[in-house]
C-alpha cells in the first residue's frame, strides 16, 4: 500500500471534499493544485502485473504528513500557543507511515483508544490495548511496534464502515 493508496482510502472512509482535500494540503504547508490532487487519486493502467498501485503523481511520506498536519488543523483548529509552521518539520525523515497516519488521525478525528479498537473491531481485527499503544508510542522509544500495511489497511475500512455507518442513521 502507497500513500496514495492511503489517501484514497481515508478520503473514501470519512467522505472528505475535494475542497476539504486542497485546504489541508494547504495548511500543512504544501499549495497543489486541483490538477495535481486529481492525479494523487488517479491510478494508471498497469504496464505489467508488477505494477498495480501506481498513480499519476505519487505522494511521498513528507506530502502524507503535511496533509495528515493540515487535516489535524482542518478539523481540530491551530493550536493556540503554536504557530503553524513549526507543526510542519520539513526537513524529517519519516520511516513508519502508518503509525503516523493512525497517530494523526486519532487526534483530527477525537479519537480515543477505545475507539480505534472498536474501528480495528468493524473490520475483524482484534489488537490488544497494549499492541495499539506500541503502534501509537513514538519512534525510538523501547516499547514502539511498527504498524504494518494490514493494520493501517483495516483500520480505514473499519473507519469507513463506522463513519458511513453513522451517516446513514
Amino acid at each position: 500500500m502507497n500513500n496514495n493508496d492511503r489517501l484514497l482510502r481515508l478520503r473514501y472512509a470519512i467522505d472528505i471534499k475535494d475542497s476539504d482535500l486542497m485546504k489541508s494540503f494547504e495548511l500543512g504547508g504544501l499549495t497543489i493544485t486541483k490538477e495535481d490532487m486529481h492525479e494523487m487519486l488517479i491510478k494508471v493502467k498497469p504496464a505489467s502485473r508488477g505494477e498495480d498501485n501506481v498513480y499519476l503523481k505519487p505522494i511521498d511520506n513528507q506530502e502524507l504528513n503535511a496533509f495528515l498536519n493540515g487535516f489535524i488543523i482542518l478539523k481540530r483548529g491551530p493550536q493556540k500557543n503554536k504557530p503553524v509552521e513549526e507543526t510542519t518539520p520539513q526537513n524529517k525523515e519519516i520511516n513508519y507511515i502508518n503509525n503516523v497516519l493512525l497517530k494523526k488521525l486519532k487526534i483530527a478525528l477525537f479519537l480515543t483508544s477505545d475507539d480505534m479498537l472498536a474501528i480495528l473491531a468493524e473490520a475483524k481485527v482484534y489488537p490488544s490495548k497494549g499492541e495499539l499503544g506500541a503502534i501509537l508510542r513514538k519512534e525510538g522509544h523501547r516499547n514502539f511496534k511498527p504498524c504494518g500495511d494490514k493494520y493501517a489497511r483495516n483500520f480505514l475500512k473499519g473507519l469507513g464502515l463506522v463513519y458511513r455507518s453513522e451517516e446513514n442513521r
